[in-house]
């Protein structure tokens, strides 16, 4: 029979020896357990100690919910009753519930008397995965954890893995092309940062390849093996902003039919590429500097705090110094980013880069669309070398594209690419379409904000996620 010892804690939530505290990924499985018997807590802590489990107790409700607040837990064993003298078990279908709220991942585990299975089948009915009879078989109780445990943790993987494939692109890491004198100065900071895990902030016109950048990053970063995941922070509309990075569960708000993990979480033991960094909101901006400071966070909704490991990469074609100083943007949250800044030169300023760049794009786009192999003749390769490329690299991407849908032959000729010389200086109003009058008129207004998108929306009378529509369809993108 199971000798009981009585020990003595705080009226909510006990304090076990710190021995009996340390987390999961050192010292076994990290195991909730509540009950409003000392010497049924402390009979169990006994048990599982040996086992491996590491063991925090709490003696009502409110200390589970407490717990469970400050810490992550492989599973929770819980009792349905705590007040004196009540056997109706709502007590604990109540915190079932609340569990369940915050966490529907996480498994919980009912312990009843003899007399109250019924009650036991009703909490597995609200989403407890199983339940122990008091008293309980040693055994049966260890193997039962165990296996929870596991189902858990591979229920939390699946969801995770879920997400990344949702998210990841297929196409990898892009092929990196940089000989042209103007870059020797990236590349060697890309060498250098690269396997590190430092923040890095990458800086430079629109279409200029900031994201490829990123992406070579993590290629060379012990962290490769684990998820880059890549987020528009200036497209996302205010009102999602938090679900989107911190997740949310099910309930916080009118939409939220189920849990979602946020960037962050998925990024865990990867990095996080923070697209568009200068164009978050002022007010949101705290919430990301606290997470970047203290590796915590909360999904929407739930106030269990989680930690993440993140390697963080953002980008931007706004100034930020000059957006500290206009107050748009928080010189704490500025100094968190750019450990190191690694400054893209323009695609006017790599002329070198040009061709090789333009012979990679028609090899991956014929490819792609089952096209012969194509070549360029000399004018149309001049006519790339002389071209300004306001739109960068992306411009040249997408010229190249067009081009090879558009060759009849294997030749590429000037005709094919569709360049036109900017004649916005000397064409009338009329002349233009309207489309071209819109794409004239944003990248004015992109142009006189230094790329600030907010500003650049305000002054076009849009809001921000429609100005990025239209970036897009105009091909005046942001990395």
């Amino acid at each position: 029979m199971t000798q009981f010892t009585t020990f003595a804690g705080e009226k909510d939530k006990i304090s076990l020896p710190s021995h009996a505290m340390m987390t999961s990924s050192h010292h076994g499985n990290r195991l909730l357990i509540a009950d409003d018997q000392r010497d049924v807590l402390e009979a169990l802590r006994l048990l599982l100690k040996p086992e491996g489990f590491s063991v925090e107790a709490a003696t009502s409700p409110a200390g589970v919910l407490d717990a469970l607040t400050s810490h992550e837990f492989d599973a929770v064993l819980i009792d349905l009753n705590y007040a004196r003298d009540t056997t109706s078990g709502e007590e604990g279908l109540d915190l079932l519930s609340r569990i369940q709220a915050m966490d529907s991942t996480l498994p919980v585990i009912v312990m009843t008397a003899w007399g109250s299975v019924e009650l036991a089948v009703e909490a597995m009915r609200r989403g407890a995965r199983d339940f122990i009879q008091k008293p309980w078989e040693n055994a049966r109780l260890l193997a039962l954890l165990r296996t929870q445990i596991e189902l858990g943790s591979a229920l939390r993987q699946s969801q995770r893995l879920e997400a990344e494939n949702r998210l990841l692109r297929a196409e990898g890491v892009p092929q990196f092309i940089a000989n042209a004198e103007t870059m020797q100065p990236v590349l060697r900071l890309i060498t250098s940062v690269g396997p590190s895990d430092a923040n890095v902030l990458i800086t430079g016109e629109h279409g200029s390849g900031k994201e490829v950048v990123a992406r070579t990053l993590h290629a060379l970063s012990t962290r490769s093996s684990r998820p880059l995941v890549a987020v528009n922070t200036g497209g996302l509309p205010e009102g999602i902003f938090e679900s989107e990075l911190f997740g949310h569960v099910k309930g916080a708000f009118t939409d939220a039919k189920a849990d979602r993990i946020g960037r962050f979480e998925l990024a865990h033991g990867g990095t996080l590429f923070l697209d568009e960094i200068a164009n978050i909101p002022l007010s949101q901006q705290a919430k990301l500097l606290r997470v970047l400071e203290s590796g915590e966070m909360e999904r929407v909704g739930s106030s269990q705090t989680r930690r993440v490991d993140v390697r963080i990469i953002s980008a931007t074609n706004a100034d930020l110094e000059q957006e500290v100083a206009a107050g748009h943007f928080r010189q704490d949250l500025l100094f968190r980013l750019n450990t190191i800044e690694i400054k893209l030169p323009p695609l006017r300023e790599r002329r070198a880069d040009i061709s090789l760049l333009a012979i990679h794009f028609l090899d991956r786009y014929a490819r792609r669309y089952r096209k012969t192999a194509k070549t360029l003749d000399p004018a149309a390769m001049q006519s790339l070398l002389e071209y300004p490329w306001p739109g960068n690299v992306r411009e040249l991407d997408h010229a190249i594209e067009r081009a090879v849908l558009l060759s009849s032959g294997e030749i590429v000729r000037v005709s094919d690419l569709g360049l036109k010389v900017p004649r916005e200086s000397t064409q009338r109003l009329e002349e233009l379409s309207l489309e071209e009058v819109e794409s004239l008129l944003i990248r004015k207004a992109v142009d006189r904000y230094g790329g600030n998108i907010s500003q650049a929306a305000e002054a076009l009378g849009l809001s921000r996620s429609a100005l990025y529509r239209r970036l897009q369809k105009y091909g005046i993108g942001s990395s």
